[in-house]
């Protein structure tokens, strides 16, 4: 079947889901919402969508699912809304800021059998995703030690700081996820140093720029995660796995994959220069994902549930650097 959705959001990342799901078969994009009307517009006449009100797209019996793209403090109310509307529910990650609350909407999601996908996007790079693939194909043995790289160009504004729930819900929330999909096991411990290197502003807000985590599992599988708001040189993400039998690494990437070679030296083009376009063939395979689930009536991954032990870690995280000290998951 065709799966009739809606957006809500056309920010940037509403942007990046309506192209994806105007590219995905069995996908179609009805509607369009956003509380700026000129971009709703704009994005809807893009994909040859309407723009229609949340509440509106609710009520449609021609939308069967959403994709939510608003500001992280609406999204457990939208899930909860559009579960109980029976509509299946995509939302950027994370599902809220509290882990009471994610609690209580999971609750609802699950006492109405909802369908609920988390977007983190990174499970479906196809670099990464390869990394795992040699994982499960007994390539690298038995996992052993994982260590992910993630740095941003440059900072955001004070403004989205102050609403972002800080580097560690908002940045390495996307780290600890892929730690757990590497891995394969979960964390039992949480060790974390953050500091304020790179923008006095942000630790005037309370936050840090600059961060280190150390992930350990019952057994003895360890996670390093390193992460920065500044990368002079570009989008900074790589990954690499270390096994009992070798390792697997994705590097860097780049929209142009060559290298040149002169008198000179060797040089490379740059790398990207943000998450737009980067991950765009994961956002692609995301909604190619969570399409698949509903026509096949499948539970989607990742679920709220991954959603929900990522926030913990980023709890742990922040509870870590409070007290400088390794903190146990189970103490969240």
């Amino acid at each position: 079947m065709t799966v009739r959705t809606g957006l809500l959001g056309a920010g940037r990342i509403g942007k990046a889901h309506a192209k994806a799901l105007s590219a995905t078969e069995g996908a179609v994009l009805v509607s369009v919402a956003d509380v700026f009307a000129e971009a709703a517009e704009a994005l809807a006449g893009a994909h040859g969508a309407r723009v229609n009100t949340i509440d509106e797209i609710a009520a449609a019996d021609d939308i069967d699912a959403v994709v939510i793209c608003t500001p992280t403090d609406t999204h457990a109310d939208l899930i909860e809304q559009f579960a109980r509307v029976g509509k299946a529910v995509f939302c950027e990650k994370p599902i809220d800021l509290s882990v009471e609350r994610v609690k209580a909407c999971l609750a609802t999601v699950e006492e109405l059998g909802a369908t609920l996908m988390i977007g983190f996007n990174r499970r479906f790079d196809p670099h990464f995703r390869a990394v795992r693939e040699a994982i499960d194909d007994g390539l690298v043995g038995d996992v052993e030690m994982v260590h992910i790289t993630s740095r941003d160009p440059g900072p955001p504004p004070g403004t989205y700081i102050q609403v972002s729930g800080g580097i560690f819900r908002d940045m390495t929330i996307h780290d600890f996820d892929m730690a757990r999909f590497l891995l394969g096991e979960e964390v039992s411990t949480v060790y974390a140093t953050g500091s304020v290197l790179v923008d006095p502003e942000i630790g005037k807000l309370g936050d840090y720029d600059s961060a280190t985590v150390v992930l350990t599992t019952a057994s003895g599988k360890q996670c390093s995660i390193s992460n920065s708001r500044r990368a002079t040189y570009g989008y900074d993400q790589r990954i690499e796995v270390h096994g009992s039998k070798g390792a697997v690494a994705a590097e860097n990437q780049r929209p142009v994959g060559i290298e040149v070679a002169t008198e000179a030296g060797f040089v490379r083009p740059p790398l990207h220069d943000f998450f737009m376009t980067r991950y765009i063939d994961a956002y692609a395979a995301e909604i190619a994902a969570f399409v698949k689930a509903i026509n096949n009536n499948t539970p989607p991954h990742p679920s709220g549930d991954d959603g929900l032990k990522a926030l913990l870690l980023a709890e742990a995280a922040l509870k870590s650097v409070a007290e400088r000290r390794s903190v146990g998951a189970d103490e969240i």
